[in-house]
């Protein structure tokens, strides 16, 4: 069993308990269910940079990655930078997060916020939009076309933004729907981990230009930046370069400083 899979049936047990516990009734009367969203598409469309900061606190290819420096901190660095939008982990046992940090960061910055969750049920695409997030993940890795449609279709009628993520031509091919605003090349191979930034570039040319385009993972410099920007790459989904570090924040702005 791959790890991919292992956190999908690990989230099939976990859908059981939540709605048992609210139901998405329940979710849609919350305060911020009636929130009005803001758009990532639109701040990667204009920005200079198109730097996605992430909050992870650990990850399965690399165990934790800092589990001292507390999200406030976190957050309000990342806002500081401005930078296009944030994506917090909401997952608790692979990644250490919860929907409380996204509760707390949705206080903090009107900054778009993408919820960065295995996302298999409509349930927490409601769920997300109840706790504050602009825009969902979906990862086509684990989702079948009929599934892609449905999940997508919902979040855009509560008005949220889909990213979806992809790994290869086979899962864009499912992508290409209207209801799918950013797709995500993902570099990190989820069967081995190994991490390659060909991938962005071998499947830039065959992403339509309605799509944003965004680039995920091993990216830790300007120069790889400027270099998927050649390809049409609007965003640049980034976690454990700002996260290893004591002050993310100031790390962003570093790293925004040397972008061409």
């Amino acid at each position: 069993m791959t790890i991919l899979e292992k956190i999908i049936s690990s989230k099939i047990k976990e859908l059981k308990i939540l709605k048992s516990l609210n139901t998405t009734k329940d979710l849609e009367n919350k305060e911020l269910f009636e929130k009005q969203t803001f758009s990532l598409k639109n701040r990667l469309e204009l920005s200079r940079h198109g730097i996605i900061a992430e909050h992870k606190r650990k990850s399965p290819s690399k165990s934790v990655i800092n589990d001292n420096i507390k999200l406030e901190n976190v957050i309000k660095g990342y806002h500081k930078a401005n930078v296009c939008g944030i994506s917090i982990l909401t997952d608790k046992t692979y990644f250490g997060g919860s929907l409380k940090d996204l509760q707390k960061a949705r206080t903090m910055t009107s900054i778009p916020l993408l919820r960065k969750e295995f996302i298999i049920d409509e349930y927490q695409i409601i769920e997300a939009k109840a706790n504050g997030a602009d825009i969902i993940l979906l990862i086509a890795a684990c989702l079948g076309n009929t599934q892609i449609k449905n999940l997508s279709k919902l979040a855009k009628s509560i008005g949220l933004e889909v990213l979806i993520e992809i790994h290869d031509e086979k899962e864009l091919e499912k992508c290409l729907i209207q209801s799918i605003d950013i797709i995500g090349v993902n570099n990190r191979n989820l069967k081995t981990f190994d991490v390659d930034l060909k991938t962005s570039i071998n499947l830039s040319s065959l992403i339509p230009n309605e799509f944003t385009k965004i680039s995920e993972s091993g990216i830790s410099s300007s120069i790889e930046i400027n270099k998927l920007r050649e390809y049409g790459f609007k965003g640049f989904l980034i976690g454990e370069t700002f996260m290893k570090k004591d002050d993310p924040g100031s790390e962003v702005l570093n790293l925004i400083s040397k972008i061409k």
